[in-house]
């Protein structure tokens, strides 16, 4: 990793973190809101029975809503959690609103742990991001899991990133591991933006 790469990133994570503790309460519900109806009408599109989604942090556009409806739906939802090699486990959702704390704070879920290659069955994948460009680049929080994730999958389903509006830039930095997503999921809109990503 070029040291100027390096800077650029810890450089807008920082600024978008500081941007995303900005929001108020109503506006976090508000996004949380958009966020449902939006991955409601992507499920819905894809014909997806099967996702991985992730439990949102207070400052990330809220999941649990929909993660909640999916559910009631009868969709399976996978939910990770980190390990401290650099891999993902999953769980999957259930109706517990039991939450645990994860390696590095983030809320996890508390279900029977399945290994790493849990993920290869779903049909859709839904992932945190910092801010998510026009050609499907993804910035994410410097952790590597979801690039290693997606990059060791043997058939790789769609991958949507979730973002605020403001965090659809022109362009992020990006090094050789990082992944790209097929889209990006918003309060306000779904955008496609590198279909033919695998």
């Amino acid at each position: 990793m070029s040291d100027d790469t390096d800077h650029a990133k810890r450089a807008l994570r920082a600024e978008l973190r500081e941007r995303r503790q900005l929001l108020t309460q109503a506006q976090r519900e508000q996004a949380a809101e958009g966020i449902a109806h939006q991955l409601d009408a992507l499920v819905a599109q894809l014909d997806a029975r099967s996702i991985s989604c992730f439990l949102a942090t207070t400052t990330e556009p809220g999941t649990q809503s929909f993660i909640r409806d999916a559910m009631a739906r009868g969709i399976r939802v996978l939910l990770p959690i980190t390990r401290a090699d650099g891999l993902l486990d999953w769980a999957v959702a259930n109706d517990s609103d039991e939450v645990g704390i994860g390696l590095y704070g983030l809320p996890e879920p508390t279900g029977e742990v399945l290994g790493p290659i849990a993920v290869n069955d779903v049909d859709l994948m839904i992932i945190p991001a910092a801010a998510v460009d026009s050609s499907g680049t993804r910035l994410g929080w410097g952790r590597g899991y979801f690039d290693k994730t997606i990059g060791s999958m043997e058939k790789c389903p769609p991958v949507y990133a979730v973002v605020y509006d403001s965090e659809v830039l022109d362009e992020v930095p990006r090094e050789l591991h990082d992944q790209p997503v097929t889209g990006v999921v918003t309060p306000t809109r779904t955008l496609v933006l590198s279909p033919d990503r695998r």
